[in-house]
């Protein structure tokens, strides 16, 4: 028997070769093949489950894993059905034993296989289910495609982490594995799963998320808080049906105007500021220290970073500008203020059809992301409130709400995290490790810590400047993706025996 080698050895050139090769040979195949599959999050796919995309990419990684032949790994696919009897999204659950390792605590690695849809605006070299594997002027690889950044990567990283520790025969906890599939639709089949591991999970000492990301591609980063989210249907019926613009309107109010009115009463339209106190939170001293570290490193690239419109008006060499150019005020805007996004609409024609008609309503589907510390549920009670009371003009104003998550404040570091964090940035980056907020939502981290309230957290990602998750040209960073593969590895050997 090989002898037991202590983390404060863990050879992480070996630990960095091996995470580099498992994606070179294997991963990079897998994730590509992946990407081909549109296995959409069920909030966008309500025939999921007779499609069998879900199914299709959930085998193919359970396969995947169990032929990697870890000691000792377990693997279970778990299927529930709701109180209709109908199914719920299934999720991949595995587990490895501890080896040469005194703590009977458990670290627990999550990761999810669902998708956001297609959307538009792709290069037309690229597409959503088409995966592009592609060497940039930098020398770095990025692999375009759908969900491969988020989160298709997290199952494979997962594993090959844990294969970089058995082959240094390094001690590590127990581990396990949960993979959901409705993570891009809120989580809402994740509980009951959670309910019914809870015995098998464990005393949880370490929860490794790889769904979050990165302020850039130099180093690691730990996310230090996700904000909320909020959405729905915001409806207004004016008419039972269009009629002639010419004749009605001045006389008829229009339903977009109405809209208008509405949603003034949730936004100052000038400055985007959310109205209601309540939405709203004081930031922790230790966050706003963190954002003023954060943005010293990453300077305006906070900002510059996202693919602004050119001004292009009265010959101006100018781009569009965001709310603020002040890198902390940034970092803060899209970490702790609640902000209220358009992201679909319904009631309108396309533009080559559109007629002198006055159209009978205006539906617009609104995203409004909650600060961490803000109650969703409780932000969506007043939001309807507040959206479909004493409507203009008695028209018909109704907010369906489509589903509610609060945000997520992290628990302080332990120091042996902090540790293992900076050296395995180090080692892997040659900088320190970065704190982050982030401004999306990750359920599973709020149910967790109140399951598991003295867990530290490892939640980190490869969603870095313009990868552009939910959008168009997603891309996962595939050298970035192999540090952070060797990291966790270093991270989980670190584990307090």
């Amino acid at each position: 028997m090989n002898a037991r080698v202590p983390a404060s050895v863990l050879n992480t050139a070996d630990v960095l070769t091996h995470a580099t090769r498992a994606w070179d040979a294997d991963i990079t195949k897998r994730i590509s093949d992946y990407i081909t599959i549109p296995c959409k999050s069920p909030g966008f796919d309500a025939d999921w489950h007779a499609h069998g995309h879900i199914e299709t990419v959930l085998r193919e990684a359970a396969n995947w894993v169990q032929s990697q032949k870890v000691p000792g790994l377990t693997l279970e696919v778990l299927r529930l059905t709701d109180a209709q009897g109908k199914p719920r999204t299934p999720v991949l659950f595995f587990e490895v034993p501890a080896h040469q390792h005194t703590s009977q605590q458990t670290v627990l690695m999550y990761g999810h296989l669902d998708k956001q849809p297609e959307f538009n605006g792709w290069r037309n070299d690229l597409g959503p289910w088409t995966p592009k594997l592609e060497t940039g002027s930098d020398g770095a690889s990025r692999l375009y495609g759908r969900g491969g950044a988020d989160d298709g990567y997290a199952v494979y990283a997962s594993i090959a982490a844990i294969q970089a520790l058995k082959a240094q025969n390094a001690p590590h906890p127990r581990i396990v594995g949960l993979i959901e599939t409705c993570e891009e639709s809120g989580s809402y089949d994740l509980l009951p799963y959670v309910d019914a591991l809870k015995s098998r999970l464990g005393d949880v000492s370490l929860v490794v998320c790889l769904d979050s990301g990165a302020g850039n591609y130099d180093q690691l980063w730990l996310t230090s808080s996700l904000r909320g989210m909020v959405s729905g249907t915001l409806r207004v019926d004016i008419l039972t049906e269009g009629v002639h613009s010419g004749d009605a309107s001045g006389l008829v109010p229009s339903s977009f105007r109405i809209m208008r009115q509405v949603l003034d009463r949730l936004e100052d339209s000038a400055t985007g500021r959310l109205l209601p106190a309540s939405f709203h939170c004081e930031v922790p001293a230790d966050r706003l220290a963190q954002a003023q570290a954060t943005a010293k490193i990453l300077g305006d690239e906070v900002y510059k970073r996202f693919p602004w419109a050119h001004a292009d008006c009265g010959g101006s060499t100018q781009f569009a500008l965001p709310t603020t150019t002040d890198p902390v005020e940034a970092l803060l805007n899209r970490t702790w203020k609640p902000t209220l996004s358009v992201t679909g609409a319904d009631g309108f024609p396309a533009l080559k059809d559109a007629g002198n008609v006055l159209r009978p309503y205006t539906a617009f589907k609104l995203s409004l992301r909650t600060p961490p510390l803000v109650d969703a549920v409780a932000t969506m009670q007043e939001l309807k409130k507040l959206l479909e009371y004493n409507a203009p003009y008695q028209a018909k104003v109704t907010f369906d709400g489509g589903g509610a998550a609060s945000g997520w404040n992290a628990p302080s570091t332990a120091p042996w995290l902090q540790s293992a964090l900076d050296s395995a940035s180090q080692a892997y980056y040659g900088a320190p490790c970065g704190y982050i907020g982030q401004g999306g939502t990750i359920p599973l981290m709020n149910m967790l810590e109140k399951g598991f309230p003295k867990a530290q957290m490892m939640v980190c990602g490869v969603l870095g400047p313009k990868s552009n998750a939910h959008g168009p040209n997603e891309f996962l960073h595939v050298d970035y993706a192999k540090k952070i593969t060797a990291s966790v590895a270093s991270v989980i050997a670190a584990h307090p025996a």
